[in-house]
């Protein structure tokens, strides 16, 4: 008899097997260990008199260096085989949702984060906006919602989004005749005119091409003064108010619940919202303003799902929530989704990935490997979320870590002491604790709420409560999206890879060296606060919930800024052994020899090799080895020793927010935008020292070895790493001797870095 369809999966988790690749990850870890083993016996052979006999131009203290460094790269290896070693996908099947007759979608809030309107310019939030209010869903109109956090107080925004609500108007009941595939219309229209001959089909897109034209125009030719100086009134909120101090606005700009039948009557709520800033108040970067929206949005909707994607990130997949509901509805026990996230994918991508920023490999080989431990990471955007998980509400299958108050039905003040003073937001909190998955909020005029969801967005509002602690985003990070996974793997909730085909969700890469670097920069200060801080994985892994191969998946990226200084350290024994004539590594004619040459071999064969699995270049390749070279002695390092001063007592962190843009190329009119550019951060001073001071090496090293006849100390080992690192930084050659404009390096930082240089040079010939 054939199986029911009452009773076929929502999800189908399917392991995904990689023999070959598990048998290569003990190769390069032998290798590993036998580099180590043999450094170690040397080093043991004659304390004090030299590595050795045979070799007595060796530098015994470059040796424990180097004894140092490779310890921990074999560390940082074996964390990244157990991140890979079980992987895993999750085939869903949203067709099968209509036919179960036991499934009730839930409703779902949707969260669109924005920052600075000249950074994150406003047509690009639109077509974010845009595309999430056309998501295909049943009773779209009065199921989903969506919120728009305006951190840069803009009325241009503003603006831009109440335009956007009156073009919904046409564009959603236009995708959903004619059945549009992806619903961010700058993507859409950017593909030309439809082959289609259906001569209906061709008026209706050149009357909507045509309306979202001058939608764009509209938005790309306001003017702030010009809006505030309007006689209506409309945007006199935002008069007098600056970024870092005004007043909560809140703007009901469409209200589904208002619509007259055939007038947007399917098009989901649309609501801006700029949180109260205040200098006397930390407003805590994006996990603040997340928070504010949870909470806005649980005195407005309350929908038991939540769903949040940066200003850039449209949805490319017009049934990615069907697909979500597919892995949320569709385990027996909801711990296993604890929340739902997809994979960051970009469009208008550079060809080969030319600044490493894309991650392609990162997320095919190591998420698909975390998703088959306690779950995947939460990436910031294209998460959706329990609500009830947010609030720190522990799944039934834990013991008691968690505070008892949080289990039941908790009282009037335990929900006061947690989630704040608001009567609203506790009432709605309590029908979200109590397991109400499927109740639809009442209908309700919005606007009637408009107060009640401004008293919640007060800047003091969280003053004695919890959030940012044990309920919504976890404080006290730059990377809060990892802080707050980690809190929810920790209370013992597990998590989804959501990988549907086409993908959920596009958005848009850095390019250009600046904003690569600060991105890269940004991510790794959040992540060594998260290693220095209470939320410490490891701490987590041994006091709460957090599963010790999921704590250590977690180390795979939170050790990024950690491993800037040894990183740094081996790449400077090469350069100061060729300085002074010394060696670090075996000769050519030593048994060690093969060892180190095999591990470089082998190790990078893996490396292209994973890049051709995921069917990417050569080319792609090489640009992200290279890229991580220069991450690590630049973002890496400097947000190692921010982190350090900041400890210290001597600096803050800044949130640097990354330029985006509609087009995806932030080159403009550069002639080539693969091409690395450069300013005079700080950022761009070590890696251009890296690259003088082993050019100089080089030339230092043959000309000893040429001119002056005074072999037998460095060997060829020290001269194919510093070779090596100058392929590497090659970006930075060409800055320094051939580049203009914004592709040569400023002489600011060329200055910085030849004093370096210098002092380093001068060291190293001393000793």
């Amino acid at each position: 008899m054939a199986k029911s369809a009452t009773k076929l999966p929502l999800q189908e988790r399917v392991p995904l097997r990689r023999t070959a690749w598990k048998l290569a990850d003990l190769a390069v870890l032998s290798l590993l260990l036998a580099l180590l083993a043999r450094r170690a016996a040397l080093l043991l052979a004659a304390p004090g008199t030299g590595v050795n006999a045979a070799a007595p131009s060796s530098c015994t203290w470059c040796w424990l260096a180097a004894l140092v460094c490779e310890a921990w790269f074999t560390v940082v290896w074996l964390i990244n085989v157990n991140a890979k070693w079980n992987p895993v996908r999750f085939d869903t099947h949203p067709e099968r949702l209509a036919e179960r007759t036991d499934v009730e979608l839930p409703a779902v809030d949707m969260f669109v984060t924005t920052a600075d309107p000249k950074l994150e310019p406003p047509i690009v939030t639109v077509n974010t906006v845009l595309s999430l209010l056309a998501l295909d869903y049943p009773t779209a109109g009065k199921k989903l919602a969506c919120y728009v956090s305006d951190d840069g107080c803009s009325p241009v925004t503003c603006f831009a989004l109440r335009e956007a609500a009156e073009f919904a108007k046409l564009w959603v009941p236009f995708c959903k005749k004619h059945g549009v595939s992806v619903r961010a219309p700058f993507v859409y229209f950017s593909s030309g005119a439809p082959e289609r001959g259906d001569g209906e089909f061709q008026r209706d897109w050149t009357a909507m091409k045509n309306e979202y034209e001058k939608l764009a125009s509209r938005i790309e030719n306001a003017d702030e003064e010009s809006l505030l100086r309007r006689g209506d009134g409309e945007f006199a909120e935002f008069v007098g108010a600056e970024r870092r101090d005004h007043p909560t606005i809140i703007k009901v700009l469409w209200d589904n619940g208002k619509g007259k039948a055939g007038d947007g009557d399917g098009i989901p709520g649309l609501i801006y919202i700029s949180r109260e800033k205040s200098p006397r108040h930390h407003h805590h970067f994006k996990a603040g303003a997340m928070n504010v929206l949870t909470r806005v949005s649980a005195v407005l909707t309350n929908a038991p799902i939540m769903l949040n994607v940066d200003c850039d990130m449209f949805a490319n997949n017009a049934q990615v929530a069907l697909h979500a509901m597919c892995l949320l509805l569709g385990f027996d026990d909801e711990v296993h989704s604890g929340f739902v996230q997809a994979p960051q994918k970009f469009y208008g991508a550079l060809k080969d990935d030319p600044f490493g920023n894309q991650l392609e490999v990162i997320y095919e080989k190591l998420g698909f490997g975390i998703a088959g431990l306690q779950g995947m990471f939460y990436g910031g955007t294209g998460c959706f979320h329990r609500r009830k998980v947010i609030y720190g509400v522990p799944p039934e299958s834990t013991t008691d870590v968690q505070p008892t108050r949080m289990r039941g039905s908790p009282s009037y003040k335990e929900l006061q002491k947690m989630f704040g003073s608001s009567t609203e937001f506790i009432e709605s909190a309590r029908s979200i604790i109590s397991g109400e998955m499927f109740a639809t909020a009442p209908a309700v005029d919005l606007s009637s709420r408009v107060e009640e969801a401004k008293q919640v967005s007060n800047c003091s509002y969280e003053a004695g409560t919890n959030w940012g602690q044990e309920v919504g985003w976890v404080y006290g990070s730059m990377t809060e999206d990892i802080l707050t996974g980690q809190r929810v793997h920790a209370a013992g909730w597990r998590s989804a890879l959501l990988n549907p085909n086409p993908p959920a969700f596009l958005g848009a890469a850095p390019t250009g060296g600046p904003a690569s670097l600060t991105q890269y920069k940004r991510w790794a200060t959040g992540l060594l606060e998260i290693i220095l801080s209470r939320n410490n994985p490891i701490l987590l892994s041994i006091s709460k919930h957090l599963e010790f191969r999921q704590c250590l998946g977690y180390l795979v990226i939170d050790v990024w800024p950690l491993r800037a200084p040894l990183e740094l350290c081996y790449a400077l024994l090469g350069p100061y052994c060729l300085l002074s004539n010394q060696s670090f590594l075996p000769k050519a004619s030593e048994p060690g020899f093969i060892i180190a040459l095999a591990l470089f071999l082998i190790y990078n064969a893996y490396n292209f090799l994973e890049y051709k699995e995921c069917r990417l270049s050569a080319r792609a390749w090489w640009n992200n080895l290279r890229m991580q070279r220069i991450v690590s002695s630049s973002a890496w390092l400097l947000a190692f020793l921010t982190v350090v001063l900041k400890t210290l007592g001597l600096s803050e962190t800044v949130f640097e927010v990354t330029r985006k843009d509609a087009d995806g190329d932030a080159a403009g009119a550069d002639e080539d935008p693969g091409r690395f550019t450069f300013d005079a951060s700080p950022v761009f001073v070590p890696p251009t020292a890296l690259t003088i001071l082993n050019l100089v090496a080089i030339a230092v090293g043959v000309w000893r070895a040429v001119v002056a006849g005074a072999g037998g100390g460095a060997g060829v080992g020290e001269f194919v790493c510093c070779g090596w690192l100058v392929l590497c930084f090659w970006p930075f050659v060409r800055g320094l001797v051939g580049g203009k404009g914004s592709y040569g390096i400023p002489w600011s930082v060329k200055i910085k870095a030849g004093l370096l240089v210098a002092a380093f040079v001068h060291f190293s010939i001393r000793n």
